[in-house]
């Protein structure tokens, strides 16, 4: 039998991990989904379907999929379940798998839920247009479906991966309420990162207003506010930094961290 990976162990590894957690399991999936449509559905009639399409998107995957990794290693909040977990006869690889699938199936159904919900909330707006107004067919042409590859869809997406996987990392790590410790460091790291950032192009250009990390630049120009893009070149490298590379490291970071605790 291989000592890696197994298809028969692994499926055997995913139904228990489902089977004796299904009330979480399906809780930490269908609350971010009921957040999305209350959300969507208010922030629509307030701010309009833009807002209402970004902001329930970002918050419901990234927040979702951070609940769900989590619970996805979150044995180890006492000695006898980590200790359970670990003498199971399943190879690290395969572990660390399921734990991982988890968070990608969730990925998945989430993408097919919001795809769903947008398309019945502008199907229900078109519908209920009044022809008779004045930019009907501007208005009309004006709302579409969030697109997964665009800007914004790509940057939550790359958001989900990192975030969920700090979250997997720190479960490993901190035994006792991972994710509540994980989203303070995360947010410290943010805000340090924040500060640093507009120090040092404070220091680099005199005349700055503000800096969003690593992007963008508003400096003072008499009365008026401009903004100084970072170059074209400079920019793809740290989105890639942040879409492909960093997720990569935390991913993989748990991996070897669950190896360790197999020894």
């Amino acid at each position: 039998m291989n000592n890696i990976f197994n298809p028969v162990r692994f499926w055997l590894l995913l139904k228990k991990t489902v089977y004796e957690r299904p009330l979480q399991l399906a809780g930490f999936t269908l609350l971010p989904l009921f957040v999305v449509v209350v959300m969507y559905a208010f922030l629509k009639t307030v701010n309009g379907f833009e807002v209402a399409q970004t902001a329930s998107f970002a918050i419901g995957l990234i927040g979702g999929g951070c609940f769900v990794a989590s619970l996805a290693f979150g044995y180890f909040s006492s000695k006898a379940m980590g200790y359970s977990y670990l003498m199971l006869p399943c190879s690290v690889f395969e572990k660390w798998l399921c734990g991982v699938l988890l968070v990608v199936l969730y990925l998945a159904v989430f993408l097919l839920f919001f795809r769903i919900t947008d398309a019945l909330f502008i199907t229900y707006f078109k519908q209920h247009l009044n022809p008779a107004r004045a930019n009907y067919k501007a208005v009309y042409n004006s709302v579409t479906l969030l697109l997964f590859d665009s800007g914004m869809g790509t940057s939550a997406i790359a958001m989900f991966l990192n975030f969920s996987g700090a979250v997997l990392v720190g479960s490993l790590y901190f035994n006792k309420a991972p994710f509540v410790k994980v989203a303070l460091l995360i947010a410290g790291c943010w805000c340090a990162a924040f500060v640093l950032n507009l120090v040092i192009v404070k220091w680099l250009i005199p005349g700055a207003a503000n800096g969003v990390p690593y992007l963008h630049v508003w400096i003072n120009v008499g009365k008026d506010v401009a903004r100084l893009d970072m170059p074209e070149q400079a920019e793809h490298l740290v989105k890639l930094f942040f879409t492909g590379v960093l997720p990569v490291i935390l991913w993989s970071t748990a991996f070897i961290r669950l190896k360790e605790k197999e020894f």
